[in-house]
């Protein structure tokens, strides 16, 4: 049986993030391939994380070395850069032999260069990428032997842009079966709801527009509400709070599909971010047409389909949510769209194949293929290793304490 370790800044919360989503399917995989699972983690499991069994480990700690070597993995992967960042060279040293995999889960500098540009009142330009997060990312995609990428928008940015190797880059976005299409109706149904881990700024901004949008949609519609759920929402969300207003936030949600079901349309008025919206995703899953922003249905559309309507002026947002909420044919079609995007880009057997056959590729070449990846190479080198001797340097501090 073959061995993978995950190392990861927290343990997986599928009812609580996309993320959490993300990593669970991940795991499922490799499950299904036969591996043995190992979580390594420095955060304490919360009520909410998934049933997976975390193994603890301290930043900046040569004993990691030996936890490593001891478990003696196939395969590592690192949720996200700065897992890698931190962990990578070690596993590199002390399991040389293991495929090292990140999953970006998305691209951290292209959302940042997104907020910053919207904190600032304009449209993000490329120079906005070139940020400390772009150059400590690419770095990081770079050292891996693969890096996993949820965004097809995303994949075709580093491979156009950045002319990162195709040869160290795998598209696997959120995965689904074929789709239960038994439903609640249209007129079973009521009112509006948004969705989203409030840890997450974009979420939290998504609110706020809104906030600002919601008395227009509720002036012609006076009977509906827009119900906010969210995880770890804080008292800034609370105060948004009017049951005169039809405005409710509801807190954390339980059941997902269960919930949607209730619902007639989700409203996300997405102003920025990157990878894929799992809230979005979701929403195809269960049913439940919706109305979002350009960058909320970014890599997530199929031949100008879309689960309800994509529009970015606020005007223009709030009628098609009212068209979308009124018109029960419109919602069928909309719904329909749901199912045909799930089954034409997120089928499970259109990928996980593809992606074991890519693995097993690299794990049985893998000398060539770290050879041919020069870059990587190069930024491996200990001339460019300043993130493993400031590890090493605060290490020793810790001690000397």
């Amino acid at each position: 049986m073959k061995h993978l370790v995950i190392i990861g800044m927290v343990v997986p919360e599928p009812g609580s993030t996309a993320a959490g989503i993300r990593m669970m399917q991940l795991v499922e995989v490799f499950r299904e391939w036969n591996y043995r699972i190992t979580l390594l983690t420095s955060a304490q499991p919360t009520a909410f994380s998934a049933d997976i069994s975390a193994v603890q480990i301290q930043l900046n700690d040569s004993a990691f070395d030996e936890q490593i070597r001891q478990l003696n993995p196939d395969a590592v992967l690192f949720d996200r850069y700065v897992s890698e960042e931190q962990f990578g060279w070690r596993v590199a040293e002390n399991c040389p032999e293991a495929v090292r995999i990140l999953d970006t889960e998305d691209l951290h500098f292209l959302r940042e260069a997104r907020r910053k540009a919207f904190s600032e009142g304009r449209e993000a330009t490329p120079e906005d990428l070139s940020n400390d997060i772009f150059i400590r990312e690419i770095a990081s995609i770079l050292r891996s032997d693969l890096s996993l990428i949820i965004s097809e928008f995303e994949y075709h940015l580093l491979i156009s842009n950045f002319k990162i190797s195709e040869k160290i880059l795998f598209y696997l976005p959120f995965v689904s079966e074929y789709p239960d299409h038994s439903f609640r109706k249209f007129t079973e149904r009521n009112h509006f709801i948004s969705i989203g881990n409030f840890r997450h700024e974009p979420n939290w901004k998504t609110v706020l527009e809104l906030k600002k949008i919601w008395p227009s949609i509720r002036y012609q519609l006076p009977d509906a509400e827009m119900h906010i759920y969210g995880a770890y929402i804080s008292d800034k969300v609370f105060q948004l709070h009017n049951e005169k207003e039809g405005f409710v936030i509801k807190g954390r949600a339980g059941n997902v599909a269960e919930l949607f079901e209730k619902y007639r349309v989700l409203l996300a008025p997405i102003p920025f971010g990157a990878g894929l919206k799992g809230k979005l995703w979701e929403s195809m899953m269960y049913g439940l047409p919706n109305v979002t922003s350009s960058m909320g249905a970014e890599g997530m559309h199929f031949e100008n389909l879309w689960n309800g309507f994509i529009e970015d002026h606020p005007a223009q947002f709030v009628d098609k949510a009212v068209l979308l909420y009124t018109h029960e044919k419109i919602w069928n079609s909309a719904q329909h769209n749901g199912f045909q995007i799930l089954e034409n880009k997120f089928r499970k057997l259109y990928f996980v194949p593809l992606f074991r056959a890519f693995l097993d590729d690299i794990s049985q070449k893998l000398r060539q293929h770290r050879t041919e990846n020069y870059l990587g190479r190069l930024l491996s080198h200990q001339s460019m290793n300043a993130t493993k001797y400031m590890s090493r340097w605060i290490e020793e501090k810790n001690r000397r304490k």
